[in-house]
């Protein structure tokens, strides 16, 4: 059982280590010269996931954050040719955005960035404590009781 001191400690760490996580991830896109924030990655990532292109509107839904915010995501994305707008077949009145090629190719590049961003994250710890790890930190992501280990 926790007390609530060692609950805010825990609350800390999360934290901290949020932050850290950014730091490093955020690192490793400036060294790969990508020229992407990191909620610009979010949204090409959020977007790769859709089997058709999205409205705006799902976009903002998904990432949960206002359409103006997602707007300014597709502005600058689309100017550095990584998405565009794309009128919807079924209704002129709506847009949709879709990933070019070039989208594509930054995708693969920011999937390079996270991997090296993890693996040095991750770096001190034993295979079995990642596994460990990834059990505790799912539990936590579906709000589930964690299965003890």
């Amino acid at each position: 059982m926790t007390t609530p001191d060692s609950d805010g400690l825990l609350a800390e760490q999360l934290l901290r280590l949020t932050r850290r996580v950014h730091r490093i991830q955020k690192r490793h896109l400036e060294e790969r010269e990508l020229g992407i924030t990191p909620a610009q990655s979010r949204l090409l990532r959020t977007l790769a996931h859709y089997a058709s292109p999205p409205r705006m509107a799902d976009l903002a839904e998904r990432l949960e954050v206002v359409p103006r915010a997602v707007t300014t995501l597709v502005d600058g994305l689309e100017t550095s040719g990584r998405v565009r707008r794309v009128a919807d077949p079924a209704n002129r009145r709506v847009t949709r955005i879709e990933l070019t090629d070039e989208g594509r190719a930054t995708l693969r590049e920011l999937r390079g960035a996270r991997r090296s961003a993890a693996e040095e994250i991750l770096a001190p710890l034993t295979e079995k404590e990642r596994e460990v790890l990834g059990v505790l930190l799912d539990s936590l992501i579906d709000g589930e009781s964690a299965q003890r280990c």
